[in-house]
């Protein structure tokens, strides 16, 4: 397949010939390939709270001393990515952890409401052990396209406003690298929506405190480069347009697809 195909990682060897879903290959006129934006999400680091207990949008929740040093480490591995833009979701553990991220590109945190956790209503500040015990849990768990937090939204709710809040950035910023530092539940749609995935489906998939996932979007489609990635994210640096790559496309090689497990 030819080096013009679009929206894919620029890749080595056999493997990376696959085009990306809606990828076309330029045509000979010399149009202008689509500009691809790559959207790297990460969840906040932790809390004290993380884990036990259902935080949602309580205000005051800080990160943990663990937390700090979770964000500092994925600051660390963002450093070499030439980042235009960082939001965060507009609550303390979401903002700290991108205020780290920022620091390192001498930029500013800017707040996305449209990313912010899930309004768990009633649920909010409950024990994931107590809560698991309601009716409703097993529909959260089988049927969250169903599923309506008592005085607070539906999952589907969630999902839409979080995917209309990217889309504006990415219009927003089209051929850069943005970061959104988000929430657990955003994020895991915010991939179901991208990779075609129904939402009824999104508790399959796993979303790590100060972990990132890495989508390339454009007017073409969609294409889930990373997800749930805590290590090396060495492959997400742009190749040089010299190179054949498309510009802005992470180049990635197939062994250390591999070896991320």
């Amino acid at each position: 397949m030819s080096e013009t195909t679009q929206l894919r990682p620029a890749v080595d060897g056999a493997a990376g010939d696959q085009a990306a879903p809606g990828a076309t290959p330029a045509d000979g006129g010399g149009a202008a390939p689509p500009k691809v934006t790559t959207l790297l999400l990460v969840r906040h680091a932790v809390t004290a709270q993380t884990g036990p207990m259902l935080s949602g949008r309580t205000p005051g929740i800080d990160l943990s001393e663990t937390g700090r040093g979770q964000a500092e480490a994925v600051a660390q591995r963002l450093a070499a990515l030439p980042i235009a833009v960082v939001y965060a979701s507009p609550i303390e553990r979401t903002t700290q952890t991108a205020e780290a991220i920022a620091r390192h590109h001498e930029l500013a945190v800017e707040p996305l409401p449209g990313v912010i956790e899930a309004d768990y209503g009633e649920w909010t500040g409950g024990t994931l052990a107590e809560l698991a015990k309601t009716e409703l849990w097993k529909t959260v768990q089988l049927s969250p396209s169903r599923a309506t937090f008592p005085g607070g939204e539906s999952l589907a709710a969630m999902q839409a406003r979080m995917v209309a809040a990217l889309e504006e950035i990415a219009a927003k910023h089209a051929g850069g690298v943005i970061v959104v530092v988000s929430h657990a539940d955003p994020i895991k749609a915010a991939v179901a929506h991208y990779t075609g995935v129904h939402l009824d489906l999104f508790q399959r998939i796993v979303v790590s405190p100060a972990s990132v996932t890495a989508l390339a979007l454009s007017p073409r489609g969609a294409a889930l480069l990373k997800c749930n990635d805590t290590g090396d994210l060495a492959e997400l640096v742009p190749t040089p347009p010299e190179s054949g790559g498309a510009e802005h496309a992470p180049a990635t090689d197939g062994t250390r697809e591999a070896s991320d497990g």
